[in-house]
């Protein structure tokens, strides 16, 4: 059996609106990457250098990454020597079970958020300003709170004219309680109150936000580093999960923001929002493979079901839903 009508199989073993949302925020994705690949098996008869060449040209242009571009040519070369294909078509279901093989291979193997069972769970979110910070903490704390959980926010982005009225925006649109203080505070200090209001509430997540300024790295290190102090004082193991929030649409930059996020903080997963515009979508396997952090959710549009938790079928899926749907 093909790799796509394995991957076709297990696809439709789940949740279909899911899947669909994989297969049409990956649209703009699709039609450059995977149409592009299609063009390319339609000019060559068999796989030689040339075909490699233009083909390694489509995937750096797909934010790929240079590094996993090359990683992933020398694995393909290898693998059409030892499966002695000759027919380019057939190279399309390879470069799918790579690219699956990619995002699922090194270190990092917890895709699935760290949260405590009948304890409070604390995570910290990270990421520049603009990148859909807050938008996300209001997303996961519906997503959390449909699921029965109570949920709190904090305002820990205190220096950012608007942060803390827009997290409140959010706090009253999915009726989630946000804890702050006055503009310009120390944000550990919002921490340790968001914290200890969370502990009396008896709260089951506790979402923080932060402020996102990289112009002074050294500045944005000790702010990370005390506000984690504070919350590991008093929530023994926390944060549980830093997660890094970065827009896909601004490509390699992503990467370069992840690169000193890391630097800066214990990263555990990332968000990755506004996947659904952007023709780059190939980003996604850059940072996973050329940082080893998981890609943990993505944006895949603006309603507020839209931030989905990832999944390495289903956005191989999504980039070749048209040549997968078609296989017999």
């Amino acid at each position: 059996m093909s790799f796509f009508k394995k991957l076709k199989e297990s696809i439709t073993k789940q949740t279909e609106s899911v899947t669909e949302k994989f297969k049409d925020g990956l649209s703009k994705t699709r039609d450059n990457f995977s149409g592009r690949v299609n063009d390319l098996v339609a000019r060559y008869r068999k796989v030689d250098e040339d075909f490699f060449e233009e083909l390694e040209e489509i995937l750096i242009q797909a934010d790929v990454g240079f590094e996993t571009v090359m990683e992933l040519i020398d694995e393909l070369k290898m693998e059409v020597k030892r499966r002695n294909i000759q027919d380019p078509r057939d190279v399309q279901a390879v470069i799918s079970e790579k690219l699956v093989d990619i995002y699922k291979g090194g270190d990092s193997d917890s895709f699935d958020l760290n949260v405590q069972d009948n304890a409070l769970t604390v995570i910290l979110f990270v990421g520049v300003n603009g990148v859909g910070k807050t938008t996300t903490i209001g997303k996961l704390a519906h997503q959390f709170k449909s699921e029965g959980k109570t949920v709190l926010m904090a305002a820990g982005d205190t220096f950012r004219a608007g942060a803390i009225e827009q997290l409140e925006v959010w706090g009253d649109r999915v009726g989630v309680e946000v804890i702050k203080q006055a503009a310009g505070s120390d944000p550990a200090a919002v921490m340790f109150d968001a914290v200890q209001a969370a502990k009396s509430r008896k709260a089951d997540i506790l979402l923080c936000d932060t402020a996102g300024r990289l112009q002074n790295k050294v500045n944005l290190m000790k702010e990370l580093e005390k506000v984690k102090r504070v919350i590991e004082r008093e929530v023994p193991d926390a944060p549980h999960e830093v997660l890094l929030v970065l827009d896909a649409t601004t490509g390699q930059n992503a990467l370069v923001q992840a690169k000193t996020f890391k630097e800066a903080t214990n990263v555990s997963g990332i968000v990755l929002t506004k996947l659904d515009g952007t023709a780059k979508g190939g980003i996604v396997l850059a940072i996973r493979n050329e940082l080893d952090i998981p890609v943990k959710f993505v944006g895949l549009g603006e309603k507020m079901d839209d931030l989905q938790q990832f999944d390495a079928e289903k956005y191989v899926y999504g980039l070749f839903a048209d040549l997968i749907e078609h296989e017999e």
